[in-house]
């Protein structure tokens, strides 16, 4: 089965589940702010979003399972909750106020400051306030699709470990990310660590879950965590030039935001690299420049360009594509066919996507 035919599939009944969690939390509060920042939470959630991380781990399930049944739909919406946190975070931290083409979540706050007139703080403080607090409620939300379902004990402590495991995965390397913006002498080996991390360790997580609950042999773990490693990178490096490159229309993402805050991108660190140094120079006085403007913007792309950094970065993506894909060449005789469909087309679909 196809990624999309996939998630035509299972995205209906994934959303229900993570309606049926925030559902739970907005019934049993009786404050209404409480029950407003609930169902705002639902909104949020409910948006978009391709629901590639619960899909995988569904996948993965399915993969080994004997029987394919919906009890594995409820346990793989946590990393769902997870992911949405860290993009909570990851918009005020980045100063992004939309997200999926909608509002990101702090400014949907700072919209409700506005509308209900309120004195006692700034609307830009309360945005970011109530948005961490949003974050986190995601994160220990998100532990409940472990404490809450069918399956044994055993699996849902394992799970747990898990999802702890890939959040300080993400947040070393959003630190790590943070870092970059302040040095000059980043490597691409520098930037394929950090994205591991960063984007990397969730998707592998998501199909270690799934696996989990599959309780799929040891000796098949290796593989299976190669391939969301790969996986996740290839997601980052595409997701880099969409950044810059991509249709606003199409991602709901603006093309100036990585460039205005300097982050080092696979883009960046090729032009770098590959870059004459007076066209190098110009480049690093541009990134530095705190102050941007749209023309600022347009000289980058322009250097990202004349570099070849599309091209370098595309190449660089296809060389863990050809990883990932020999990791699920070493799973096929022990998977299902429609799921060794289903993770080879993904990969293609991460290569080529558009949003």
């Amino acid at each position: 089965m196809k990624f999309l035919e996939y998630s035509k599939r299972y995205i209906p009944s994934i959303n229900n589940a993570i309606k049926s969690i925030l559902d739970i939390k907005s019934k049993n509060v009786e404050n209404l702010f409480l029950k407003d920042y609930y169902l705002e939470l639902n909104d949020y959630l409910l948006s978009g979003g391709k629901r590639i991380r619960p899909i995988l781990g569904i996948a993965t399930y399915n993969a080994f399972h004997d029987n394919k049944d919906d009890t594995i739909i409820h346990p793989s919406v946590g990393v769902e909750f997870l992911h949405n946190a860290t993009l909570i975070h990851d918009d005020i931290i980045d100063k992004d106020d939309s997200r999926r083409g909608k509002p990101s979540f702090h400014y949907r706050y700072r919209n409700y400051h506005k509308q209900y007139k309120l004195k006692k703080m700034d609307d830009f403080d309360f945005g970011n306030s109530i948005a961490i607090i949003g974050g986190d409620t995601l994160f220990i939300l998100g532990l409940e699709a472990y404490l809450f379902n069918e399956f044994e004990t055993k699996l849902n402590l394992k799970a747990i470990k898990y999802y702890e495991q890939g959040f300080i995965e993400i947040i070393n390397g959003v630190l790590i990310e943070t870092d970059m913006v302040n040095n000059k002498n980043i490597s691409m080996e520098d930037y394929i660590k950090m994205i591991a991390l960063k984007t990397g360790a969730l998707i592998e997580k998501s199909i270690l879950i799934g696996a989990n609950y599959a309780e799929v042999e040891e000796k098949f773990l290796k593989d299976l965590s190669r391939y969301g490693l790969n996986l996740g990178i290839i997601f980052q490096i595409i997701d880099d030039i969409l950044g810059s490159f991509g249709d606003e229309k199409v991602t709901g993402k603006p093309t100036d935001g990585d460039i205005r805050e300097g982050k080092q991108t696979c883009l960046l660190i090729s032009a770098l690299t590959n870059l004459e140094n007076e066209k190098r120079e110009k480049l690093e006085r541009l990134i530095e420049n705190p102050n941007m403007t749209t023309d600022n913007v347009k000289e980058v792309k322009d250097l990202f360009r004349s570099s070849n950094a599309i091209d370098s970065c595309k190449k660089l993506a296809n060389s863990y594509y050809q990883e990932a894909k020999s990791s699920l060449e070493k799973l096929k005789d022990e998977i299902k066919d429609s799921e060794a469909e289903f993770f080879e087309n993904l990969l293609d679909f991460v290569m080529n996507r558009k949003f």
